[in-house]
């Protein structure tokens, strides 16, 4: 690199990231507060997937796995967060007096689902690593059947543990009712910022170069001294953890869970979007988990043929784009603003060359 090029400092950097959040959130309050409430929904739907897309890429994109069963991580955390929120005081935020009361009913219950939310995390992070543990010895194919295998017993424990406990815990096939929706666009917007800011400092770190050592090369990285087994598992567990909690805010956007719907489709469709948007890419998880959402109920108004065209689109992506929207590529706001003032700099010497 050029020394003579100009670079901004880290902590403008921060800064520059820090400005860019606030003002994305500023902005989604202010097109929710126009939106009705299905596209209200719809946007805290697309925040779930952005989620589980960016956590599940820190297995495929960065660490070079081929793991499918986030779907059951996502179940476990959903219902740790379900069952945490049944059994709390919950106040009922509709029926409260104005004042000091309401204030303190707010603080508390907002509490409880900041509790939910780690315990989900952790419960899913624990899961990571009990299953992570056997299953990452194995490579490609066989590491994708043993992960559908626990994704799959997951869905058939949550199904059926309540017969062998003897009491009501998961509900069975009747699935877990009366859940909190606590879930807002706000708190999914938070935890999206949250997930993302977590990952990339993670990646930047020496911890995400050894990850990524792993992907390129696992002979060379092992001769290099780097424990290979343990990056493993701590990049499975850490998107584990955040595929629990993309399943606690799921189950406090729709208040109900049913083991069925964590099956092994809803893995593939979380896949799906982490390909489409390019392996080993943020950037690309997120578009691609926002267009895949969005886009069939923007097709609604085909009915029948709206999961035609949506196969069609995703076909025509793949053969035109194979590696992805975005392939590795991750946008940088800094970096952009490197090369803008490295070109004026650059012309503004020439001109002065010139005269």
């Amino acid at each position: 690199m050029n020394q003579n090029q100009k670079r901004i400092p880290m902590p403008a950097r921060y800064a520059i990231n820090a400005a860019l959040v606030v003002l994305a959130f500023v902005a989604l309050n202010l097109i929710t507060g126009a939106l009705s409430s299905y596209y209200t929904k719809i946007l805290m739907l697309v925040g779930i997937n952005i989620i589980l897309a960016v956590s599940l890429n820190v297995a495929t994109g960065y660490l070079g796995q081929l793991p499918l069963g986030h779907a059951g991580f996502m179940a476990v955390g959903g219902y740790a967060a379900g069952i945490f929120l049944k059994a709390m005081p919950m106040p009922n935020l509709d029926k409260l007096p104005e004042g000091a009361n309401a204030a303190a009913a707010h603080l508390q219950y907002n509490f409880y689902v900041v509790l939910a939310l780690l315990l989900a995390g952790l419960v899913a992070a624990i899961f990571g690593i009990i299953i992570g543990v056997p299953a990452l010895r194995l490579k490609g194919d066989y590491l994708a059947i043993i992960t559908l295998g626990f994704g799959e017993i997951i869905r058939v424990v949550l199904l059926n543990i309540d017969s062998v406990l003897g009491f009501d815990f998961t509900f069975g096939a009747s699935g877990l009712k009366r859940i909190p929706k606590a879930a807002t666009v706000s708190n999914v917007f938070i935890c999206v910022v949250i997930t993302c800011l977590v990952i990339h400092m993670v990646m930047k770190s020496r911890h995400g170069r050894a990850i990524l050592s792993i992907r390129e090369n696992e002979i060379a990285a092992e001769s290099c001294g780097i424990h290979t087994t343990y990056y493993k598992v701590m990049a499975f567990t850490l998107s584990a953890f955040f595929a629990g909690v993309a399943g606690a805010l799921y189950a406090t956007y729709v208040g109900i869970l049913q083991p069925n719907t964590f099956g092994f489709m809803k893995s593939i469709e979380i896949l799906v979007m982490v390909v489409l948007g390019g392996m080993g890419s943020m950037l690309g998880s997120i578009l691609s988990a926002t267009v895949l959402t969005a886009l069939p109920q923007v097709l609604l108004a085909f009915d029948k043929w709206r999961m035609v065209l949506y196969s069609v689109v995703l076909i025509l992506v793949m053969i035109f784009k194979p590696s992805g929207l975005m392939g590795t590529y991750d946008f940088s706001m800094s970096r952009l603003l490197e090369k803008f003032m490295n070109r004026s700099g650059g012309k503004k010497k020439g001109e002065a060359v010139k005269q």
